[in-house]
């Protein structure tokens, strides 16, 4: 099973590309937990709940694997997590780093945050969103994940993904 996951700043075509990927290849597409979460909390979240994020993400991520047929698409990792957590808290909690360093991916598709950036309630970053790609970019590197960056439009950064993926089964 190849395992592939879409990253990036907030509002930076992650999802859309997830769901076209996962109708592109017929797979299982593995959402957002925080989303959900949030979502239901009925509060500010705090530090103590992103460790909570992170557990229900790899969750999600070990249910969904089930019924892949040689394809999973994630909407996210731990990768978004640990840049949060330092970006906004200074820290990361020690399980999500120990369990970014045990996951393995087969490709991570960076997205850069050249689209307008759309307002959603669970955003806080519209201004941020080029200096965090930076930091996406240099914690991909130190973690040794290969990534391959997006850009483009519409249908541009689907067929960039497509090559990219088409690239990885050679």
């Amino acid at each position: 099973m190849r395992k592939i996951v879409i990253t990036g700043p907030e509002s930076s075509g992650k999802s859309s590309l997830a769901q076209a990927l996962a109708k592109h290849y017929d797979a299982p597409s593995v959402p957002e937990y925080a989303r959900t979460y949030l979502e239901q909390l009925g509060r500010p979240y705090e530090e103590e709940d992103l460790l909570n994020i992170a557990r229900g993400q790899l969750e999600w991520e070990k249910n969904y694997a089930l019924n892949a047929n040689g394809w999973l698409i994630l909407d996210t990792s731990l990768v978004v997590i640990k840049i949060w957590s330092e970006y906004k808290y200074g820290q990361c909690h020690p399980f999500i780093l120990e369990k970014l360093k045990s996951s393995t991916y087969d490709l991570f598709l960076l997205c850069r945050p050249d689209i307008p950036w759309v307002f959603d309630p669970l955003r806080e970053n519209p201004l941020d969103r080029e200096a965090l790609f930076t930091l996406y970019q240099k914690e991909l590197q130190a973690l040794g994940y290969p990534y391959v960056e997006i850009n483009g439009h519409g249908e541009e950064r689907l067929t960039k993904a497509l090559t990219a993926l088409y690239d990885l089964t050679l």
